[in-house]
């Protein structure tokens, strides 16, 4: 596991979500009234309670208890549920004032909750959205999912123009989608971002090599988000957040992540999900061989007190 300091965060579509949680911890603090009933407004649209799920507040955050969250990217157009371009589980520890971060292969070859058959683990959002891909991440790590972000990926791109663009140090040029991108310093647009975040083959990595660029994009979105500069676009940034973002953590609850869980959220440790590519009737797949689930689930109820 890789251990990054406080301000080297490493999420990836979190960041977005956090943008507002860390904007809302602020403006608690001290902003004018209109602008923490602007975040209030972002926050209700955002809010969406899973299928079945009581809309009372689970009281996780309020106790400062260890909790899940699964941040899912989706393709989603209309008339089209998509599927989950990224998969990411982030465990929060307010007591060990620590978090571990990681991404669920979208490969992965898992049973689908609810549907009995073994299949690609992004494809639980094809067939039952939200509450679906919750069950079938539960059933593969062996602990609850507590609360979940959703961010569609049609419109990353206006909230990266909302806040004016980010720069990454990018590792090694190539070219993608028609558009060159430049070994070194360079700066991104929203459409730009999104053809930087997604390019997947080219990449000698592949989707390691991609979830790294995604954290590249989406650590200087926080940097910016969290920037005393970020007053002057605050209107267009909340309606993107608006229009793109779903959660069922509540406005209570984002204040209290933005308050008080700001140094378990700033220091991340990460892992990886080892696995071997094998095509089984003519689909690649990624196979998680079972030491390899219990290795993780081990971690992840270590970090949640749950062993």
């Amino acid at each position: 596991m890789t251990r990054f300091g406080k301000g080297a965060v490493t999420m990836k579509w979190l960041k977005i979500f956090l943008a507002l949680l860390i904007i809302a911890g602020g403006a608690v603090g001290g902003y004018a009234l209109y602008l923490y009933k602007s975040i209030e407004r972002t926050a209700d649209r955002m809010y969406q309670p899973v299928t079945g799920e009581t809309e009372a507040p689970k009281e996780i955050i309020e106790k400062e208890k260890p909790f899940c969250i699964l941040i899912m990217g989706v393709d989603e157009r209309k008339g089209d549920r998509g599927r989950t371009d990224t998969m990411m589980v982030m465990a929060v520890n307010p007591r060990k004032e620590s978090a571990l971060l990681f991404n669920i292969p979208r490969d992965t070859r898992t049973e689908i909750a609810g549907r009995g058959i073994q299949d690609k683990i992004n494809h639980a959002y094809a067939y039952g959205g939200v509450k679906m891909s919750i069950e079938t991440v539960e059933q593969f790590l062996d602990v609850p999912i507590d609360y979940y972000a959703k961010v569609n990926m049609q419109e990353f791109a206006k909230i990266v123009d909302a806040l004016g663009g980010v720069e990454v140090d990018n590792p090694f040029a190539f070219r993608y989608d028609g558009h060159t991108f430049e070994k070194g310093r360079i700066h991104l647009d929203g459409d730009t971002a999104l053809k930087y975040a997604r390019m997947r083959y080219e990449d000698p990595r592949g989707d390691l090599g991609r979830n790294e660029r995604q954290r590249r994009v989406l650590k200087s979105m926080i940097e910016k988000a969290a920037s005393p500069g970020i007053l002057a676009n605050l209107g267009t940034v909340l309606e993107s957040l608006g229009s793109s973002v779903t959660t069922n953590i509540t406005f209570e609850e984002m204040k209290k992540l933005g308050n008080d869980y700001r140094n378990a959220i700033r220091q991340v440790e990460t892992l990886e999900i080892k696995g071997r590519g094998r095509k089984i009737d003519g689909i690649y797949y990624l196979i998680v061989s079972e030491e390899e689930k219990r290795r993780v689930r081990s971690l992840v109820k270590k970090q949640l007190e749950r062993d």
